[in-house]
């Protein structure tokens, strides 16, 4: 099983990216046989056109190989940070350039962070409006990580004790939960009800 994570944050060496590369080691301990991060930061990704429909060379050359890397994963784990309450544009252009060929039909878990006590808007941006074509599933748990530069730090004493342990032990919780999603929506996708050239976008 493969699982890849993306790293959502515009932002170099960004809380969220320390957030992914916890929930890869945790996923590499014993959830899942492979990994990778798609990470956003520095925008990578330009924002979209049409080009990308009409198989600019430009856009093949940078998207195929992420295409791939996405195509062969069995779930996702999406990771955003709260910008101004929402989802950052990267991530957003995200679903505009990937879509159900990548994802669909595939789990994923929504990770929001949060420097404070906040992180619950973007859950609810992304699941009401990055799935319609995509076709992404979103499983019902998701995961805010609040005060996230007080846990997940790799030095212990720049943890809160009793946070940091709470956070740990949820994220296997949940980690194992999407697990059991993708081997259940395998099945979905393997029947072949799933594809169709007649109704590719969602309603």
């Amino acid at each position: 099983m493969k699982i890849t994570i993306i790293s959502g944050s515009h932002r170099n060496n960004s809380q969220s990216y320390k957030v992914a590369q916890h929930i890869e080691k945790t996923l590499n301990n014993g959830i899942c046989e492979e990994t990778s991060i798609v990470n956003l930061a520095g925008n990578p990704l330009p924002l979209w056109d049409e080009g990308v429909w009409d198989g600019d060379p430009k856009w093949e050359t940078l998207l195929n190989p992420i295409r791939e890397q996405l195509a062969s994963s069995d779930a996702f784990v999406v990771i955003t940070p709260e910008w101004h309450g929402q989802v950052p544009a990267g991530l957003k252009n995200f679903f505009l350039l990937f879509g159900a060929k990548e994802l669909g039909h595939k789990p994923a878990l929504i990770v929001s962070v949060s420097s404070g006590d906040g992180g619950s808007y973007p859950v609810a941006e992304l699941r009401m409006s990055s799935y319609k074509n995509s076709r992404i599933n979103y499983i019902p748990d998701h995961l805010i990580i609040r005060k996230v530069e007080e846990i997940l730090n790799d030095q212990p004493e720049e943890n809160d004790p009793r946070s940091d342990s709470y956070y740990r032990e949820r994220i296997v919780w949940t980690l194992n939960i999407l697990k059991e999603y993708a081997i259940g929506l395998k099945l979905v996708r393997d029947s072949g009800v799933t594809a169709t050239d007649k109704f590719r976008n969602g309603m």
